[in-house]
């Protein structure tokens, strides 16, 4: 069990746990977290499933925590591990079953004082046209042939179906494509589940989320974004519905005898795991970025479809009702990515479940337009509180693996939510507070309750405070669509 005592404080936002804490830990654990969110993190076994991760084959660095942590399956999420290429592993428990679950932000000209009378209709019709829910289906039925492209090329696909532009991809992390993609190493049902399913938001915590910026904190980083004071937004978040679920459950099973096959010791079964140079590991990384190529070709369909809806009620009202990219990224994914190690550059397979790259100013793999600010990261809050806007930092990249927090994290279980809150009071609750909130379920709203969540704006402080990322803006929510 896990206290306090095992906690060394590096600064008011920064905890190691030791690698001698525990005799298996191959690696520390370092937490990024205020102490009071220590405590309370404390009351479930998120700090456990970090030390259990330590003790993966082939760590490097140290295992990182975000302050939105919180328990997951086997592996935190807001949990961060770096993997060697010649004796490490990949664990689909440490990327999630959402693979490529992430969020998209999109940016307007459109002051919230010329919209304020259509943001209900507004929230009407993206509730309407952007498929919402457990099992919907998408906009897009694909054949098995566009199955298999989708896969293959990702927003490239969108693009070449007139559903993307250009800028799209720039601003996409990846260009909206990984490489090396192979459907056949996907089974026929993760196949047949995604296949009626592109273009669709899902449930759970996945919403499209209309939103105003309140505050601008960098102005360079702002402009460079297209983000001006007052201005309305668009934010996606979702990922690779029942298509990812199904490939991380196949391959959580093949895993099982995987780890017997390699003679891999794990305290939890949950972490199952193949070298990432075996066959089985092989398979997994091809068959994870099939889901990871879906998940950014469905918010690019999403992305378009929005935009016709925006065009549809702002046309002849206001004088320009585009929606441009600002950026879109991923936080349940593996990649293949350089970092500093010990003093040396080596390239790594970083796992990141509930984590965001927060790569900083003249990277690599940034586009050019965030080359001198630091690639976007996307903090979305809950329906009732804030979202940021931040940018990367190199500290990130000494740190962190160059990672940052995802979203504000659960503080209550889906169940708890559900208990203690009653769904139709906290949509009435939301709209007097000038939110429209358009849901398919009461049930599902109390699960994502505001209260169901930490406070964003502390989860944001830990990760400013610790120099992983930089403030550029706050947004304000004023309609949310949720399955």
């Amino acid at each position: 069990m896990v206290t306090m005592n095992d906690f060394h404080k590096i600064t008011g936002f920064e905890w190691e746990i030791p690698r001698k804490t525990r005799k298996d830990l191959r690696v520390g654990i370092h937490v990024f977290a205020s102490q009071e969110m220590l405590l309370k993190g404390l009351k479930d076994r998120s700090f456990e499933q970090a030390m259990n991760a330590a003790t993966l084959p082939g760590l490097v660095g140290e295992v990182v925590v975000m302050p939105d942590f919180h328990q997951g399956y086997g592996f935190p999420i807001g949990g961060v591990a770096a993997t060697q290429l010649s004796n490490g592993v990949i664990s689909p428990g440490a990327i999630g079953y959402d693979i490529n679950c992430g969020v998209r932000l999109l940016v307007s000209s459109i002051q919230f004082e010329q919209a304020r009378s259509q943001i209900e209709i507004l929230a009407n019709r993206l509730f309407q046209e952007c498929p919402s829910g457990v099992g919907a289906k998408g906009t897009i039925s694909l054949t098995k042939t566009e199955m298999d492209q989708v896969c293959r090329e990702g927003s490239r696909w969108a693009f070449k179906h007139g559903f993307a532009t250009q800028e799209d991809l720039e601003l996409t992390e990846d260009s909206g494509c990984l490489e090396d993609a192979d459907p056949l190493k996907v089974s026929v049902n993760a196949h047949e589940r995604g296949k009626t399913q592109l273009g669709s938001l899902g449930s759970g915590n996945h919403f499209l989320e209309v939103d105003v910026v309140e505050e601008i904190f960098d102005k360079r980083a702002a402009e460079a974004m297209g983000l001006n004071t007052g201005c309305v937004c668009l934010m996606i978040h979702c990922g690779s519905r029942g298509f990812g679920h199904q490939i991380c459950t196949d391959y959580v099973h093949d895993f099982q005898m995987a780890i017997q096959k390699y003679r891999i010791q794990l305290p939890d079964r949950e972490l199952v795991c193949a070298p990432l140079n075996s066959p089985e590991g092989q398979a997994y990384i091809a068959a994870m970025r099939c889901a990871a190529n879906f998940a950014f070709c469905n918010r690019q369909i999403l992305a378009n479809s929005a935009r016709s809806i925006f065009r549809s009620v702002f046309n002849g009202k206001v004088r320009n009702p585009d929606l441009l990219m600002v950026y879109d990224l991923a936080h349940n994914m593996a990649k293949f990515e350089n970092h500093i190690i010990e003093n040396k550059q080596i390239r790594v397979c970083v796992h990141r479940k509930g984590a965001t790259r927060s790569f900083g100013p003249g990277s690599g793999d940034i586009p050019d337009r965030y080359q001198e600010t630091g690639q976007p990261v996307l903090v979305p809050g809950s329906m009732g509180s804030s979202s940021w806007v931040l940018v990367g930092t190199q500290a990130a990249m000494i740190k962190s693996f160059g990672s940052c927090c995802h979203g504000a994290g659960r503080a209550l279980s889906r169940s708890q939510a559900k208990r203690e809150i009653n769904g139709n009071e906290l949509r009435s609750r939301l709209q007097g507070k000038g939110i429209f909130i358009k849901t398919g379920s009461l049930s599902s709203l109390s699960e994502e309750a505001p209260e169901a969540y930490k406070e964003v704006d502390e989860v944001v402080q830990c990760v400013i405070e610790s120099g992983l990322a930089k403030k550029v803006a706050r947004l304000r929510p004023v309609a949310v669509i949720k399955g």
